[in-house]
């Protein structure tokens, strides 16, 4: 059996991988800031690095974080992983950082090309927003008496379970550089997600379509989050849900 070391594995995506690799039987090493035995802050680096790496056949690298230090914690990770002979990198990435101007998506495309550059064996998957990230903005947009969206812009998030059992394909698998990009199975509206969302929670607030400016929104509004020919996922906003608040 393969023994894999998951980055970021105590977050929302790690953890799902983790849980699907050693289901399948594999040694799975959990590499996060304050999770022994491997607590490592990839931003800051240090030996206990190469001590996690020691004996990877393959990284799967979920560590992320909007408030900087991916494109340093890659180098890291890198150079690390040269040193010990790691055979692939596996990274998760976002539909559209190409596309859609955001200071995190410019980063997470940076770290793509590093990859891409790293002289390692490697794969990258590139996937639209989670439904979990859509609940949490979702919620934060419900607290005044009405839920305020950006007008016009479509989005199709995704179910993180179907996301790890793709990484953990790809991690059990050899490199395959960029692979095919993976979508949710529906593209929606934000004003609808948005009154799903609400229907779900028992919430009673207006829903308003707000114009913005600027070319982040003219890219979003465009479809730059967008994969419609990869609508590969299978469970839906409203099936994700209902799995979480009930009924």
């Amino acid at each position: 059996m393969t023994t894999i070391l998951v980055t970021g594995g105590t977050g929302t995506l790690g953890r799902r991988v983790t849980d699907r690799l050693r289901a399948e039987g594999h040694e799975v090493r959990v590499l996060s800031r304050h999770t022994p035995p491997y607590a490592v802050d990839l931003r800051v680096g240090g030996s206990g690095l190469d001590a996690a790496l020691a004996g990877v056949q393959t990284v799967v690298h979920c560590a992320s974080s909007p408030r900087g230090g991916d494109e340093e914690a890659a180098d890291r990770l890198i150079a690390a992983a040269r040193r010990t002979g790691v055979g692939h990198l596996v990274y998760i990435s976002i539909v559209g950082i190409d596309q859609v101007p955001l200071r995190y998506y410019r980063t997470k495309l940076a770290v793509e090309r590093r990859i891409e550059a790293s002289g390692l064996g490697w794969t990258v998957l590139r996937t639209t927003q989670f439904h979990d990230l859509l609940v949490t903005i979702l919620a934060g947009l419900a607290k005044p008496p009405a839920l305020l969206v950006p007008a016009g812009v479509p989005d199709q998030p995704v179910e993180v379970t179907e996301v790890a059992d793709r990484l953990a394909e790809l991690a059990l698998g050899a490199p395959a550089g960029r692979v095919a990009d993976m979508g949710g199975p529906e593209v929606r509206t934000l004003d609808s997600l948005a009154r799903a969302y609400l229907r779900a929670t028992g919430r009673r607030r207006a829903v308003a379509q707000l114009p913005l400016f600027g070319r982040t929104y003219r890219a979003a509004r465009a479809g730059g989050l967008l994969t419609p020919e990869q609508a590969v996922g299978k469970t839906t906003f409203e099936e994700h849900l209902g799995r979480r608040f009930g009924g």
